[in-house]
C-alpha cells in the first residue's frame, strides 16, 4: 500500500480524549506532520490557542482500526518549536512528608531559555546556585493516546489503558508507542509538549512547549493489549496507570510479563526470574489523578 505523508494544522483542540469528530482520515503506514500546544494552550508564538489542560491535537481516524487491534505510532520526531518553555518552582505536596508540605512557599511560575540549535534549556532568570544548571532536551509528549470505550470522553488531566496524561518521558524520538484500540478508526490524539523532565513530574510539569511533531501509524490486527506499551533502541517497556502507585505497578509489570509470554515464548517462571533480576522502572508522573509506572527490560536479556 502506498504511503501518505500528511501535513495538518489543527484548528481545534480538545480537552478530553473521546470519540470526538475526526480531524483526518489516514491509512495504515501513512506518515503525519503535525503540532501541538503546550499545556496551557499556547502555540509557538507564544498564543494562547485553546483551553487550558493539555487541549490535544486530533483525533486521527486511522482507516481500518477496529477494537481489539494494537495500534502502533512510531514518533519520527518530537522538536520544540518556540525558544521559551515554563514550569512550576514548588514540589507538589502530595511527594512531601506533611509537616514539610506545610512550609512550601506559594508556587510560583518559571520560565526557561531553550536553545533549539545547541538542544539545551537553561533558567531565565536564575539565582546563582542554579546559574549552571544547562539541561540538554530530551522532547516527548505528555499526554495522548486513543479514544477509550463506551463513549466515553476522558478529561487530559488523567490517563488509563487508552495512555493520556502518562508524563512519561520514555515516549521520545525513535520510539514506538503501542496502544489497545477500543472503537473504531482508533482515534488518536497528540500533544502537550515537554522540553525535558525529570521521573515523576514532581512540580507538576516538565519545561512545558509547544512542540512540532512527526509520526508514523501502523495497525496491528488480529492481536490485542491491555495497557501501554512501547519499544526504544535499547528496551521494551510497559505502561501502567492507576493510583495509588502499587496498582500501576501491577498493571504495568503484568503486562510486561503477557508480553515475555505471548511474544518471546517465556513461560511465567522463565519470565519472572527474568525480570527478578533484570526489571527496570520508570516513574512517569506522580501528580495526576492517575500515576504512572513503566515497566522496563533491556533488549540484550530478550531470548
Amino acid at each position: 500500500m502506498e504511503m501518505t505523508v500528511h501535513r495538518f494544522a489543527p484548528t481545534v483542540y480538545y480537552n478530553t480524549i473521546g470519540s470526538h469528530e475526526p480531524v483526518l482520515r489516514i491509512r495504515n503506514g501513512d506518515h503525519v506532520e503535525t503540532s501541538a500546544l503546550d499545556a496551557w494552550g499556547m502555540d509557538c508564538h507564544g498564543e494562547v490557542k485553546a483551553d487550558r489542560g493539555n487541549p490535544m491535537t486530533g483525533p486521527f481516524y486511522i482507516e481500518g482500526a477496529e477494537p481489539g487491534d494494537i495500534l502502533a505510532v512510531h514518533l519520527d520526531d518530537l522538536f520544540p518549536n518556540r525558544d521559551w518553555g515554563w514550569s512550576a518552582n514548588v514540589i507538589a505536596t502530595n511527594v512531601l512528608e506533611p509537616d514539610f508540605a506545610a512550609q512550601l512557599p506559594n508556587k510560583e511560575i518559571i520560565r526557561w531559555h531553550v536553545d533549539l540549535e545547541e538542544r539545551w534549556a537553561r533558567l531565565a532568570d536564575p539565582s546563582p546556585s542554579l546559574a549552571n544548571l544547562n539541561l540538554k532536551l530530551a522532547p516527548f509528549m505528555g499526554c495522548f493516546g486513543v479514544a477509550p470505550p463506551k463513549g466515553q470522553a476522558i478529561s487530559t488531566a488523567t490517563s488509563g489503558p487508552y495512555g493520556g496524561n502518562m508524563d512519561y518521558s520514555g515516549f521520545v524520538s525513535g520510539t514506538t508507542a503501542y496502544f489497545p484500540v477500543f472503537v473504531e478508526g482508533a482515534l488518536l490524539y497528540v500533544g502537550d509538549g515537554h522540553a525535558v523532565q525529570g521521573d515523576g513530574e514532581i512540580v507538576g510539569n516538565g519545561i512545558e512547549i509547544s512542540l512540532d511533531i512527526r509520526f508514523t501509524v501502523n495497525l496491528i490486527k488480529g492481536k490485542t493489549i491491555r495497557w501501554p506499551r512501547g519499544e526504544s533502541d535499547t528496551h521494551i517497556f510497559t505502561v501502567g496507570n492507576a493510583r495509588p502507585l502499587d496498582q500501576a505497578v501491577q498493571h504495568a509489570t503484568t503486562e510486561m510479563l503477557r508480553w515475555l509470554k505471548e511474544d518471546y515464548g517465556l513461560n511465567t517462571s522463565e519470565a519472572s526470574i527474568l525480570l527478578s533480576q533484570c526489571v527496570e522502572y520508570d516513574l512517569g508522573n506522580i501528580f495526576n489523578p492517575a500515576y504512572t509506572m513503566a515497566c522496563k527490560l533491556n533488549k540484550v536479556f530478550l531470548p
